[in-house]
């Protein structure tokens, strides 16, 4: 049985290694195959200086989002359950990891169920907490977005110069706003979200997916009390979920900043408001594309920002533009499966040794 086991083990981190790999594969595939028209890398003529504050905008992205969790597990857990380091290690690999699933699963839906069993595996945080965290950091995520972009899209007159950009970005907005009115109906009407969800877990019993119903209803019932509660904690400290909406705020800001650099890195000419205006249009109108990491879409429409380079220069300023957007996730994720891997493999024979 212990053969089995492991070599059951092994197989499937073969099938996950070789998914991620051809997710990176094909993806790559798909958006740089067409690259006839692109300039040679040694004839192109780039203002190199200009990457570094695109990549300052993502690195101070990364933290203030890893500084969310941080702050959001100090507030939600007992005092002395983590280690400053541990704190930050579970706040790096749980921010990581959400964006790498949201990367490889359509419409973006695998981030936070793999944040929320990134957060329980540690057995210092209650299933309801571990479960409202993640939540509770992409709601603010997304209302940090709309607030954002609903003033800029009624006062920057965006309309005069592409409508169908407009209305397709209204329309993704919508998508937006979807999930922090259901999390608001949780966090206010508890008891109806949890008969909802047990009326669910009947279904399921029924149609023989779930064994136990009573128990699998109690859990339901503890869990929805328990995510509620935590969400009402965070929300009723005006200094967390004040720093929280900030860190969003700000995090939003400098991610649709980046395409501003990328563009005159590679001699664009635009201004920083157009591009920021053109980035937040472009985000929202992609948000709904049911494909792994927008992928396909997000070229396409981004190219409304990036046309306003020469034809040779846009492969490479679209290549540098999906670094920061898209591959460092597929990449890091693997690397993190990894090393969790590899330290667990470790605590084994350190155990087995005592």
């Amino acid at each position: 049985m212990a053969d089995k086991k492991k070599t059951k083990k092994i197989i499937l981190t073969f099938l996950f290694v070789a998914f991620s790999a051809g997710v990176i594969i094909a993806t790559a595939i798909n958006e740089f195959s067409d690259n006839k028209n692109a300039a040679e890398l040694n004839d192109v003529n780039l203002n190199g200086w200009l990457i570094i504050p695109a990549v300052l905008c993502f690195l101070v992205m990364i933290i203030l989002e890893y500084a969310k969790y941080v702050l959001m597990i100090r507030t939600s857990t007992k005092p002395g359950a983590f280690t400053t380091k541990e704190v930050w290690k579970l706040a790096f690999r749980t921010v990581m990891l959400g964006r790498y699933y949201d990367k490889i699963t359509p419409a973006a839906i695998g981030g936070q169920p793999a944040q929320i069993l990134q957060m329980r595996r540690t057995g210092n945080i209650p299933n309801g907490v571990a479960t409202a965290i993640p939540i509770l950091s992409m709601i603010s995520t997304q209302v940090a977005f709309l607030a954002v972009a609903i003033p800029c899209f009624l006062f920057a007159g965006i309309g005069s110069k592409s409508p169908v950009l407009l209305a397709t970005a209204w329309f993704g907005l919508l998508f937006y706003a979807f999930w922090p009115v259901i999390v608001l109906g949780t966090m206010f009407f508890p008891k109806p979200t949890a008969k909802f969800i047990n009326f669910i877990v009947k279904i399921f019993a029924r149609l023989k997916i779930i064994k136990n119903r009573d128990e699998a209803v109690k859990k339901v019932e503890k869990e929805v009390s328990d995510y509620a509660k935590n969400i009402k904690m965070i929300t009723k400290k005006p200094l967390v979920s004040g720093g929280i909406f900030i860190m969003s705020l700000i995090s939003n800001t400098l991610m649709s900043s980046i395409p501003f650099f990328v563009l005159k890195a590679f001699g664009g000419d635009i201004d920083f408001f157009e591009c920021f205006l053109l980035s937040i249009s472009v985000e929202a109108a992609v948000y709904f594309i049911p494909t792994p990491g927008n992928s396909g879409a997000a070229e396409g429409t981004f190219y409304i920002v990036f046309s306003r380079l020469s034809t040779g220069y846009v492969f490479w300023a679209m290549m540098l533009w999906r670094v920061f957007s898209y591959y460092i996730y597929i990449i890091v994720g693997p690397l993190i499966h990894l090393s969790m891997h590899l330290e667990k493999k470790k605590g084994k024979k350190s155990v087995s040794k005592k």
